[in-house]
Formats: structure tokens, sequence, C-alpha cells
């Protein structure tokens, strides 16, 4: 409960009482690898937190999966365009790693709001993090080429490369795996 506690902190300032609340409010969750936080056609029920482990956010394409985006230890995980307004989730939230997490339900979060002094602010902070977040991301994909993209996943993600399989870092970066190979050449020919 400790590392959630850091998380939210980061956003806000916590007291000991509100500790608590947060304690009882935050259920633990374990994932075995490929299990799902998250499945498309479903409502997204919880926002979670990281303990340990890894996932990824990927929507089905005509029967081909693309990565969207990977969240990792002390981050949080929620498909929000589904949870906010409790409607069906077009995407897939995966462990690709046992993964041990912190859930919290919509009505707990009402709660959190509610209970905690800044939990209103808590909520808002993180919002605006995973709105800005998707907006440079969406941006890149329309801007920049692949190669930018692969750099900048490597930048995003330096501590991944080796524990995400690298077809899917190709899908994220939107390229097959043999281009994503042909880019990783390059790049470390330069070094």
């Amino acid at each position: 409960m400790e590392t959630l506690i850091q998380a939210i902190q980061n956003y806000i300032t916590i007291s000991p009482e509100e500790e608590i609340i947060i304690g009882r409010l935050f259920s633990p969750l374990d994932l075995k690898a490929g299990e799902f936080l998250l499945e498309e056609g479903k409502v997204c029920r919880h926002v979670a937190f990281i303990r340990e482990g890894l996932v990824r956010y990927y929507i089905n394409d005509d029967g081909n999966e693309r990565t969207i985006y990977f969240s990792k230890e002390r981050e949080f995980v929620c498909n929000y365009m589904s949870f906010i307004p409790q409607t069906i989730s077009d995407r897939y939230i995966q462990a690709l790693e046992d993964t041990r997490l912190f859930i919290i339900s919509y009505e707990k979060l009402q709660s959190l709001y509610a209970e905690i002094r800044q939990g209103e602010r808590f909520g808002r902070l993180a919002i605006e993090y995973v709105f800005v977040t998707a907006i440079k991301q969406l941006g890149s994909m329309y801007t920049d080429p692949p190669a930018t993209r692969y750099q900048q996943f490597l930048h995003i993600y330096p501590d991944l490369v080796q524990r995400i399989p690298q077809y899917y870092i190709a899908s994220y970066v939107g390229i097959k795996p043999q281009s994503l190979s042909r880019i990783r050449k390059r790049i470390s020919g330069q070094h």
C-alpha cells in the first residue's frame, strides 16, 4: 500500500487518517501473464495501480491487435473513456507478465473524492496527465516517422525494452516487426 500512497502523494498531500481511508477503498488484485484487466465489449469498472508487473492497452482492428500504450510499476491503469461514463470499452488491457494491482471501483473512487480533503484535485491532476500523454501520442502517430516514434518509445520506456516482446513494440510504433528490426540495426549502427 505504501507505493500507492506515494503515487497519490505525487499529486496531493495526504494525512495519516486519509491513508487509512485509501487503504479501505482500494483492494488487491493479481493477474497472471496473459490475463485481462479489461476486455473489449465490457465496461471498465476499476482504476488500477500497478504494484508489480506490466500491462499493455490494445485494440482489435479487423483481427489485428494494435498496441496503443504500456503501463508499468507505480502507474495507474484505466480506460477512462469507458470508466468515466461507465460505457462499453473499445480496448483491452492485458497483463504482459504476472501483475499485482490495487484496484478501486467507480463508486469507491467517488467516495475517495468526497472523503479525502484533496481527493477531487488528485482526480483532476491524474486525468490531466493522461489527457496530455494521449494527445502527445496521437500527434506523434500522425507527424513522426516510425524511427522517431521508436526513439520516443526508448526514451519513455528505457527499462521496458527487454520486458516487452518486439512485435508489441512494433505494433505500438505502428510498423511490422521486420521494419522495427531494420530501425534497431540503423540506430545501433549510429552508436
